[in-house]
């Protein structure tokens, strides 16, 4: 089965082992080795892969802090030396648990469970988007957070993250920009590389700049014409 993967481990020795027998024993492609978990973030911004191989005892972020900062329909194999988080674990869409060192009869157990499961996955028929029936779920650690899209005043894109900003609060969301303005619909609308507001949510519009509750959102040459051809439908 032609998949793709990166693997996420701090011990080169572990990376090493682990690279040779993605290559020896399966038709996948390996996308990158990451040495950290910033490393990580930083490429699975810009690049999809169908799951990840992640150590769970890294520095600066653990594997499980790094999990709760992917976008949840994230795929993991996690790989350890401890066996004590394994329930821990499956809180994510955890595919399976390798404890090291992976030895090949165990690895060659893992790869049938993976492409299993995503045999199944491509069987499955998608359901309507949760974005197209009001709300959708924002991961917040551990926890799905249902948001209304009335709520939302604006999204602000933020290097390896994007803000979401109601009247009530505001979160951190793992995805880029452009990937959450693919799922989006009217009423909002891209004003800026860095903003995507809710045009109900709009108090009044002047020399170039939204005004939202108490923020002014700048509208940028790139988006100024589609921006106001959604508006002008609305000037009496």
């Amino acid at each position: 089965m032609n998949l793709s993967c990166i693997i996420i481990d701090d011990e080169p020795n572990a990376v090493n082992l682990l690279e040779i027998l993605v290559q020896q024993s399966t038709q996948w492609q390996l996308k990158a080795k990451c040495y950290n978990a910033l490393e990580a973030l930083a490429f699975l911004k810009n690049h999809k892969v169908d799951f990840i191989f992640l150590d769970i005892n890294m520095p600066q972020l653990t594997g499980m802090e790094l999990a709760g900062l992917l976008p949840p329909q994230t795929k993991i194999v996690f790989t350890t030396a401890y066996s004590e988080y394994a329930a821990e674990s499956y809180t994510y869409q955890t595919i399976d648990y390798l404890l090291k060192p992976i030895t090949l009869k165990r690895f060659l157990a893992a790869m049938q469970k993976i492409e299993a499961y995503f045999g199944k996955a491509a069987q499955v028929v998608p359901k309507t988007q949760a974005v197209d029936e009001g709300y959708f779920f924002v991961k917040s650690g551990k926890v799905l957070r249902r948001i209304l899209l009335d709520e939302i005043l604006y999204f602000e894109g933020e290097k390896e993250y994007v803000r979401l900003v109601t009247g009530r609060e505001q979160l951190l969301i793992y995805r880029r920009l452009k990937d959450i303005e693919e799922q989006l619909s009217a009423p909002f609308v891209r004003v800026h590389n860095s903003y995507i507001v809710n045009t109900r949510q709009l108090v009044k519009i002047q020399d170039n700049h939204i005004y939202i509750a108490d923020k002014h959102i700048p509208v940028s040459e790139k988006f100024k014409d589609g921006f106001m051809a959604i508006i002008n439908k609305r000037i009496f």
